[in-house]
């Protein structure tokens, strides 16, 4: 750019029009005469996908190498916000070095249903997680010089009729589940650029939503970056601009320019609106070039990176009679192909191409000082002969001291642009484990997975790792936990249900005709599970270690600030070195609204040497604690007696104390609908409605519970009534006052 960076004051009209969507799919439009450059925003978010040759017109033409870190369903698993930094920086350094400006990603949308194609491009079923870990990644990202984009903003949680869904959600739920990991990230880490959804909320378009974009985004979460629309999610730009949307992605050949042109020459849009998404792309594209250039990166570093990050994202559901870790002198048969071809990303907009790839039976092989056996045992497109892959599979079995069975779902099973119909594992996949395990009952299951899926085996085999996918060194890192030379420390961040049936969002999803009905409100995820005291397969926060920990008496106190510091003493009580993922619960039992029973507030990682006891404080942001009150369309903390659970799942408490909590004067607005027990809840009105009453119903607390719900504006009419129409309306000013 020159010397003085332009203004929206030193482009024409159109110049200003054509700042504000791309030249192609994936760069913006340069203003050569000031030398504004085109800068280049590529595909993320767990690795760099750079198109090798020039944009063409889908954008998924083969990408640049780059390191395929652990995808977010794994990512996720680690709890680790230290280590979701780190991997931000590696993803900001490969896309300094192939001299891109923004790296699409991450994502933080909520995992309302198993059954969403893009899960594992996701985090968490729970918010906090979320938006933790999400500005995490981009405090790593953006700290070289390279701009994050939050994605898919808001309320897009399914993939079936992506383009168009109206999400219908409540208030309550939109702000307390659903925009709250947005609100975080944006609070917390400030990325560059936010991307709106292609999907309507409520029926109004992500991408031309006033409140959405404008006043929650900028107005209450005071977002200072650009949004850009998701590739092809604009519907309206002329409507889309002034409701917020900066920049549409990829480019329309200069149609909708042209739009934005003729609609200001003909007074339908203000040019003020042009000027300021014009000026927020001149922003970016400043942002973009105070970087340093990059000449190249530590291959070897980042896959070393990659491995350490996909062993912390490893969860160890179960593990009887210490199965795990494997004795190197043990013979082995490893069974499955995923063994051999690894699945180590989900299918879509994401596909890294990857720097290197570990399959998990060289590693197995080379860690190993035994013989191990190999058995495909299927092939993951049903060719082949299936009775010959299971009995090669049995006799490898029948031959080893253990079997580790590598079990997950074909990338056409899960994919962003469809939903699944299922959560099942291929038929044929269970009938091999079902012959191996009838020939060696020391099993070791190795799952990989971008959802959750049911497992009708989970009691009949001692030992099961959640793998999820992965990423590029995931062979690696699988073979570092099977054989003790990485301890799993993730812990799940969804439940894994035991039925499809039993997910609080079934029956509402994917919705019909244009809309999906989010008929499960706030309880999303285990808030659902927990409050119908659903048996689950393995609960939110749940994974094992090869040592134990135990918890001292939780404390809880609150800071001159407001927030609540917890803190607790945690030991390693076995004898090897571990991490413990450390969560913090809180309910309010006697409540004036709906609530789960209990709701992730905080979390931290804690390593521990073998016998180590180390006090963990977490500290609960009173912000967390507010609830959004409908009546005034405001946060609001409930004043009470708090419950804080100090966890190690949602359903493993071990430690509890109570705290009261002041909460915030709520003073809705009366009016004449209001309700007798409104008026009776407000300081100014409640002693004089109590007054007015007891001529009718004296002491009878009965009655007065019996009209709390009656309108006061209907009293005055009943015969004998206390109070008259004006006596009504002058109590009503006198609270509002």
């Amino acid at each position: 750019m020159t010397d003085t960076a332009p203004t929206p004051a030193d482009l024409t009209l159109e110049e200003k029009a054509s700042l504000t969507s791309g030249r192609d799919f994936w760069t913006t439009k340069a203003v050569e005469r000031l030398g504004v450059p085109s800068i280049m925003m590529t595909d993320g978010p767990h690795g760099l996908r750079k198109q090798a040759a020039g944009s063409d017109h889908l954008g998924l033409a083969a990408s640049v190498p780059a390191t395929c870190f652990p995808p977010a369903v794994a990512l996720g698993s680690s709890w680790d916000e230290e280590l979701a930094q780190r991997v931000g920086v590696a993803l900001g350094v490969e896309s300094a070095v192939e001299d891109v400006a923004v790296i699409l990603g991450p994502g933080v949308n909520i995992k309302r249903s198993p059954l969403c194609g893009r899960n594992f491009e996701y985090f968490s079923e729970d918010p906090i997680v979320s938006g933790a870990l999400g500005a995490a990644l981009v405090r790593g990202i953006q700290s070289q010089g390279v701009g994050a984009s939050l994605k898919h903003f808001a309320a897009n949680n399914q993939e079936t009729d992506r383009l168009r869904v109206s999400s219908d959600v409540d208030p309550r739920p939109l702000r307390e589940i659903y925009l709250r990991g947005f609100q975080r990230v944006v609070e917390d880490a400030q990325p560059w650029t936010v991307m709106c959804a292609y999907n309507r909320i409520n029926g109004v378009y992500a991408s031309e939503d006033p409140w959405l974009l404008t006043q929650v985004l900028r107005g209450e979460w005071d977002f200072r970056g650009l949004v850009v629309s998701d590739w092809g999610a604009v519907n309206n730009r002329v409507v889309g601009l002034p409701a917020g949307l900066d920049l549409e992605m990829p480019a329309s050949g200069g149609v909708t320019d042209a739009q934005l042109v003729a609609a200001v020459n003909d007074g339908t849009l203000d040019e003020a609106a042009l000027d300021i998404a014009a000026g927020r792309v001149l922003d970016l594209v400043r942002k973009a070039g105070e970087r340093a250039d990059v000449d190249g990166f530590d291959v070897d570093a980042h896959h070393a990176l990659a491995r350490e990050a996909a062993s912390r994202s490893i969860v160890l559901l179960k593990n009887d009679d210490a199965l795990l870790p494997l004795d190197r002198d043990a013979r082995l048969a490893v069974i499955g192909t995923f063994a051999a071809e690894p699945r180590y990303q989900g299918a879509g907009s994401s596909l890294i191409n990857p720097t290197r790839l570990d399959a998990a039976l060289d590693a197995i092989r080379e860690a190993s000082n035994a013989e191990v056996a190999y058995a495909a045992g299927f092939t993951l497109d049903g060719s082949g002969d299936a009775a010959a892959l299971r009995d090669e599979a049995v006799a490898a079995a029948s031959a080893a001291d253990v079997a580790v069975v590598f079990l997950g779902l074909p990338a056409a099973e899960e994919s962003e642009g469809f939903d699944r119909t299922h959560i099942d594992l291929p038929a044929a996949q269970l009938a091999v484990l079902d012959a191996v395990r009838a020939a060696n009952r020391r099993v070791v299951v190795v799952l990989s997975n971008g959802g959750v899926v049911a497992l009708p085996f989970a009691d009949d085999v001692p030992t099961i790792l959640e793998g999820w996918l992965l990423g590029q060194a995931g062979g690696s890192a699988t073979a570092d936990v099977l054989f003790g030379d990485a301890n799993p420390s993730a812990k799940l961040t969804e439940t894994i249900p035991l039925r499809l049936e039993d997910s609080p969002s079934y029956g509402s999803f994917p919705g019909e005709f244009g809309h999906v009905r989010y008929g499960e409100g706030l309880l999303v995820g285990y808030r659902g599970f927990d409050a119908k005291r659903t048996d689950v397969a393995f609960p939110f926060g749940h994974g094992l270690s090869y040592t134990t920990f135990s918890y001292g008496d939780a404390t809880a106190e609150l800071t001159d600030t407001g927030d609540l510091r917890v803190a607790v003493d945690v030991t390693n009580a076995g004898d090897v070195a571990g991490r413990e993922v450390v969560q913090v619960y809180t309910s309010l039992v006697e409540s004036v609204v709906a609530r789960a029973p209990r709701e992730l507030k905080s979390f931290g990682v804690v390593a521990l040497d073998a016998g180590e006891t180390r006090r963990v404080e977490l500290v609960v942001r009173r912000a967390d604690l507010a609830y959004w009150d409908t009546r005034v369309d405001e946060w609001i903390v409930e004043g009470g007696t708090y419950t804080v659970d100090v966890a190690a799942s949602s359903r493993d408490i071990r430690s509890s104390v109570d705290v009261e909590i002041a909460g915030d004067e709520v003073r809705p607005l009366l009016s004449s609908a209001s309700s007798i027990g409104e008026l009776l809840e407000n300081p100014v009105t409640s002693p004089v409605i109590r007054d007015a009453l007891t001529p009718m119903f004296g002491d009878d607390e009965g009655m007065l519970k019996m009209m709390a719900s009656f309108p006061i504006g209907r009293l005055a009419a009943f015969p004998g009534a206390p109070v008259t129409s004006a006596q009504i309306d002058e109590l009503i000013a006198a609270g509002n006052a």
